[in-house]
């Protein structure tokens, strides 16, 4: 989940128009939140019966916490804001000029 509001609110890769070069390539420069970074976070887990498992009961659930996290947040900001955020990260220049 953390990774989904670093996706929403911080991550960017700034490119070189000119080379296509990534100009933010390493992490002093592509903020990431940590885990220091951000509040609390619960995450409520539904159970449910899965015929397709693996034989040791195990589903994989890394990264399909970043998608509902992503538009959680998205959805929050319209409700807060009036403006649906169209692109990521969330930036306030995009919540002042929609149309920008």
């Amino acid at each position: 989940m953390i990774w989904g509001l670093s996706f929403a609110l911080l991550e960017g890769a700034a490119m070189d128009p000119r080379t296509g070069r990534i100009m933010n390539a390493d992490l002093a420069e592509y903020h990431v939140p940590v885990n220091a970074d951000v509040p609390s976070v619960e995450a409520i887990l539904v159970p449910e019966e899965d015929p397709y498992v693996n034989p040791l009961g195990v589903k994989g659930v890394g990264e399909i916490g970043i998608t509902g996290t992503v538009g959680a947040i998205a959805n929050a900001v319209w409700h807060a804001t009036g403006v649906r955020p169209r692109r990521f990260p969330i930036r306030i220049e995009d919540l002042l000029d929609p149309a920008g």
